[in-house]
């Protein structure tokens, strides 16, 4: 969107060589300040660079300067100062009939709109900027490039792809090393996400080359860090961690705190894979600290998950739990916009690792016996399909689906010998069986989940008509997943053998189910009776 036209003082006479001269002198010493580091001193030169342009009406200067002076406003936090001199710089473009220089300001003001997360408006004004000034090959490489953020962010890959592709044509056609250099870059992280590894790995080189060969050293430590991820996912372990031990090395030597957690995580992955444990969780803790320390949201969520991994691995289970809902809520905060972060492909792979610790820790359960191994699996896989039937969208079905794994995890305070007992219970052995709900949830006390699920441990032997346990609940006090969990727990239950009788086949368990049920809300025996009853689960896809 561009900014409202402003009425501009007319300049009188003819440019002024002299000033024209002066105008360009101090926009180039006010570059010189800014590539320096000296942000006042580049803010007063290009103001004066501004005063000069304007009394001497060298106007391609004016609204040069007045668009750097915006975006070191912008940097300083400034932005209704710099939405504003940005927009004077479009402004003196159009009055002087200069397209590029108009398009750079919209380019600009674009990137400002994607910054403040609008995307959408963000994508209007590259492409407005395009067709301004997409004649100048350093513009439209850098316009290019832009898109390729945008899609990359929204998990657009291929067309992320395209605009890269057309971004190096253009830095190559502006012979602009340092663009060319970027491009690379951009490419190689986005073949790394759609894993193709050689390609990814091509880029990678090409950028250090070019980061070498301009004495870029920050993006050197990039293209290290990066390609120590595809190295990595190839397991190249010894290189990953070569690449990473090199990364880190340069981001302590430039003093950049935000990029030294994402080394020391992917060092601490080394370690975690070749099973040097002790070293792992050491790297990967402190990758989480240094990523508090400077505020990395993203380093701090990915740190969390790659130590849950290790955690899981050691069966620590309740921690690796923890972590990963501290990522969860973590990638949750993350603004993609901000942050460069395609945020729903990185929710969706972390939900993928929650449910992989769950199902792992729901196997470890049933492990200890026979009989059992497998039920937690048959559950989640009927529950879906009843979830299913009753219309219940994605996330509650990924609630009933880790309600599933873990609706049993507090049977693991219950005695072997009552566990596995080949008779008839007691009543007294019954009433510890019928303290597992109350063990489940108290094991996960300390564990917080981004679902629900603890109603469902606790509540799934709950019936409808108020004879279930461990509260009597009846009606709709039981809530819908501990429901669906009930019946699909017990039809498992029945026909499959257990210690103490044999499996009833599935025409038996049905009938038995259909004497009993008033023990169920009649809309989720009837969705049972259409799914697993009728045995048409074999469509149904886990989620």
């Amino acid at each position: 969107m561009l900014p409202p036209r402003r009425t501009l003082l007319p300049v009188s006479g003819q440019p002024r060589p002299d000033g024209a001269r002066r105008a360009r002198e101090l926009l180039s010493d006010a570059r010189a300040q800014e590539r320096a580091g000296c942000v006042a001193e580049a803010m007063e030169c290009y103001l004066a660079s501004v005063a000069v342009a304007d009394q001497s009406g060298e106007r391609s200067v004016h609204a040069e300067a007045l668009r750097r002076l915006g975006v070191l406003h912008h940097h300083r936090g400034e932005s209704p100062a710099a939405r504003e001199v940005c927009g004077k710089s479009y402004d003196v473009a159009v009055t002087s009939g200069d397209d590029v220089l108009a398009a750079e300001a919209v380019n600009v003001l674009a990137g400002f709109d994607f910054e403040d997360g609008d995307i959408e408006t963000a994508r209007q004004g590259f492409h407005r900027a395009l067709e301004l000034g997409g004649k100048s090959s350093p513009l439209r490489a850098r316009i290019e490039q832009n898109l390729g953020i945008l899609a990359t962010i929204q998990g657009q890959h291929d067309q992320a792809m395209g605009h890269y592709q057309r971004s190096l044509e253009a830095y190559e056609s502006a012979r602009d090393q340092e663009g060319l250099a970027i491009a690379y870059h951009n490419l190689g992280m986005i073949s790394s996400d759609r894993h193709l590894w050689e390609d990814a790995d091509r880029y990678f080189r090409q950028s250090r080359e070019l980061a070498e060969l301009i004495g870029d050293v920050h993006l050197q430590g990039l293209c290290l860090l990066n390609h120590a991820e595809v190295h990595f996912a190839r397991q190249h372990f010894e290189q990953a961690r070569h690449n990473a031990e090199a990364a880190l090395a340069i981001f302590d030597q430039l003093g950049t705190r935000r990029d030294k957690p994402d080394a020391y995580r992917v060092i601490g992955m080394v370690y975690r894979e070749t099973g040097r444990v002790a070293l792992a969780e050491s790297r990967l803790r402190a990758a989480i600290e240094l990523a508090v320390s400077s505020g990395s949201l993203l380093s701090e969520a990915e740190a969390s998950r790659e130590l849950a991994l290790l955690y899981q691995a050691a069966g620590r289970n309740q921690e690796a739990l923890g972590l990963l809902h501290t990522a969860h809520r973590l990638f949750r905060r993350l603004d993609a916009g901000a942050d460069l972060v395609d945020v729903g492909g990185k929710v969706a792979q972390l939900e993928e690792t929650y449910l992989a610790v769950v199902r792992d820790w729901g196997q470890s359960i049933e492990s200890s016996d026979s009989y059992t191994f497998g039920h937690c699996e048959r559950v989640a896989r009927y529950a879906l399909a009843v979830a299913a039937g009753l219309g219940l969208h994605d996330e509650e079905c990924t609630t009933v689906r880790l309600g599933a794994y873990l609706h049993d995890v507090g049977k693991v305070r219950v005695p072997h010998e009552i566990l596995n007992k080949p008779g008839r219970l007691t009543r007294e052995e019954f009433d510890v069986i019928k303290m597992h709900p109350v063990w489940g949830v108290e094991l996960l006390a300390t564990v917080e989940f981004p679902w629900d699920i603890k109603p469902i441990i606790r509540w799934h032997h709950e019936k409808y008509d108020g004879s279930g346990y461990p509260d009597q609940l009846r009606g709709e006090e039981i809530p819908l997943a501990a429901q669906i969990i009930g019946i699909v727990d017990v039809y498992d239950a029945l026909t499959t053998t257990r210690s103490y009788r044999p499996a009833l086949s599935r025409e038996q368990a049905l009938a038995q189910m259909e004497a009993e049920r008033h023990q169920w809300r009649p809309d989720v025996y009837a969705a049972f009776m259409t799914s697993v009853g009728a045995g048409s689960t074999t469509s149904i896809r886990a989620a």
